[in-house]
């Protein structure tokens, strides 16, 4: 357990700690802000495309190997970054550093499923939730030090440690299970999903800047659908396929994916929003927003280990319909914020949000690992994570867009240059609005998972009756 979540506390604090010193970056390498956002960006579209072949990889050779090897990669990356001079080499060492973090986030989850017995699995993947908030928590904080007191390449030293002995222990702790029967990796498949995703997340990345209805844009959406189809087509056929789609047949599979993703664009597109409120329209120093934007992530933090500890004793979904309810309530509270609200009444309108997260993360996880065969752990572990990826893609460039439209409908059709330099009233109305979206976004969810629920007694009700 302290293997696997001293991995996913570095690669989540990796995440959070580095857009605070994108401005100190911008400015020391003298670059533009278009060009230095390529060093989160860049990171963020690595690890995505490379989950699900990671995952299928370690199926075929043993997760532990491929899991210290992401540390040592992961290493070697942020020395690159820390020693990098020009901003090309510190993006390009960027992409370096997320293969060792893709490495690690697809393995996590499918290290714990595979080690822990079933009656303890829930506790463990919501310590991995927990350590998931720790991170979020700590990053700006630690960044917030590190830039006062040194210079922006010790955000990428201070890894180093923590590196080394989350590599220690995963070569002492961590049990090396291979698998006996000799597998081909499916290299067709595993090239045209990497194509497939990589025009969808540079399609929702150039949308954001240059509009969805460009012709770019449109041309990376439609190749997606195209490579997505062939992926599907050539999985269908293939002996060993890099997906097994036999997975999706699963319902309880299936739906969990679903609203994961649902809830990952809700929580990801609000958490780009806020710090527009709170700064524009609230004024706030940059000290106060981010507390107050760690109350999400602290509530999380609490709850998801009690969450999955709940879900050993009365299951997955019962939990994961009640979470995406209150999930809703949250998202529907914190849609009443206006120019005005107080700090004690954003707090009270959060909280709800942070604890419908926290119920509805560690059990929904629990819920796919679960399902998943054995044999398949490392590609459901993938596809876990590559949900959360694209959720938070996805929402960021939607709800960001969403929320530029809003404002130039509340202000009669008037552009901006920046939809952040529009008047303060304008700003809250498309923000009240675009959460009012996100909570029907999330009931639709909350309405899948309450059906799924639905059905999964009846069939239960059915088996029992007929023995």
């Amino acid at each position: 357990m302290a293997a696997v979540a001293t991995g996913i506390f570095l690669a989540t604090i990796d995440g959070s700690i580095v857009n605070i010193a994108l401005p100190t970056m911008q400015s020391d390498l003298q670059t533009s802000f278009s060009t230095v956002q390529w060093v989160v960006l860049g990171y963020l579209l690595t690890i995505a495309v490379l989950l699900l072949s990671i995952g299928r990889w370690a199926d075929m050779v043993g997760k532990k190997r491929i899991y210290s090897a992401g540390y040592l990669v992961f290493m070697a990356g942020s020395l690159a970054c820390g020693l990098s001079a020009s901003i090309g080499v510190l993006i390009a060492a960027r992409v370096f550093q997320a293969i060792g973090g893709a490495m690690m986030m697809a393995l996590g989850t499918a290290i714990i499923t595979e080690n822990f017995p079933p009656q303890e699995r829930g506790k463990a993947l919501g310590i991995s939730g927990l350590m998931v908030s720790l991170g979020i928590i700590t990053g700006p904080t630690l960044g917030g030090v590190i830039l006062g007191a040194l210079s922006w390449h010790w955000i990428f030293f201070v890894n180093l440690p923590v590196g080394v002995v989350g590599t220690l222990l995963v070569v002492k702790y961590v049990p090396d299970i291979v698998p006996g029967v000799k597998q081909k990796f499916d290299f067709l498949g595993a090239g045209l999903l990497l194509v497939s995703l990589t025009c969808f997340l540079l399609g929702l990345t150039i949308g954001e800047v240059r509009g969805f209805s460009d012709l770019i844009v449109l041309m990376l959406f439609a190749g997606f659908i195209l490579f997505l189809a062939l992926f599907i087509r050539t999985e269908a056929c293939v002996e060993q396929p890099m997906i097994d789609l036999a997975l999706f047949r699963n319902g309880l599979f299936s739906v969990n994916l679903i609203t994961g993703f649902l809830s990952f664009i809700g929580t990801a597109g609000t958490i780009l929003l806020m710090p527009f409120y709170l700064e524009n329209v609230r004024g706030y120093p940059p000290q106060t927003i981010g507390l107050m934007l760690a109350v999400v992530p602290a509530t999380v933090g609490i709850i998801a280990p009690i969450s999955g500890m709940l879900s050993d004793r009365v299951g997955t979904r019962p939990l994961t319909v009640i979470g995406l309810a209150i999930m809703v309530l949250g998202f529907l509270s914190i849609s009443t914020l206006k120019v005005d609200t107080s700090i004690g009444g954003y707090i009270l309108r959060f909280i709800p949000m942070g604890f419908g997260i926290g119920f509805f993360q560690s059990p929904n996880n629990n819920a796919i690992m679960s399902s998943a065969p054995r044999n398949r752990l490392g590609v459901a572990s993938g596809l876990q994570a590559l949900t959360r990826t694209l959720g938070q893609t996805t929402g960021i460039a939607i709800l960001g867009a969403i929320w530029s439209g809003l404002i130039i409908s509340a202000s009669g059709g008037i552009h901006y240059a920046d939809a952040s330099l529009a008047p303060v009233e304008y700003q809250v109305v498309a923000l009240q609005r675009t959460l009012l979206i996100v909570s029907i976004t999330i009931f639709c969810g909350f309405l899948l998972s309450l059906y799924a629920w639905w059905a999964e007694r009846n069939v239960r009700n059915m088996v029992v009756g007929y023995q």
